[in-house]
């Protein structure tokens, strides 16, 4: 069962599961500062059946900073937010959910 979806049982090349869940999020962007100062980005809202881990190796490559993914959200190390919004909407985010603080 390697090719199918959990989810709606279609094989992967198929499903449209992500897709869905993308359309339904509320995500927010802000920022938090951190031990001695550093300035941490961080994601919030994006469902537990979204592949975070994915996105995160896709924002480090792009932004070219460290990153990690703590309680369901997205930490990012520096300042992104309207780079980390372009690429979400890249990615096939709707722009009307996403929020930046």
């Amino acid at each position: 069962m390697n090719g199918t979806c959990p989810k709606c049982g279609l094989p992967k090349e198929f499903c449209t599961c992500e897709t869905l869940e993308k359309e339904k999020e509320k995500i927010t962007i802000f920022e938090e500062s951190k031990r001695y100062g550093k300035t941490v980005t961080v994601i919030r809202g994006l469902s537990k059946d979204m592949d975070s881990k994915k996105i995160l190796k896709e924002l480090k490559h792009k932004l070219a900073c460290g990153g990690t993914v703590k309680n369901g959200e997205i930490e990012l190390q520096g300042s992104h937010k309207k780079k980390i919004y372009e690429m979400l909407v890249k990615m096939g985010f709707n722009e009307d959910q996403i929020e930046i603080i």
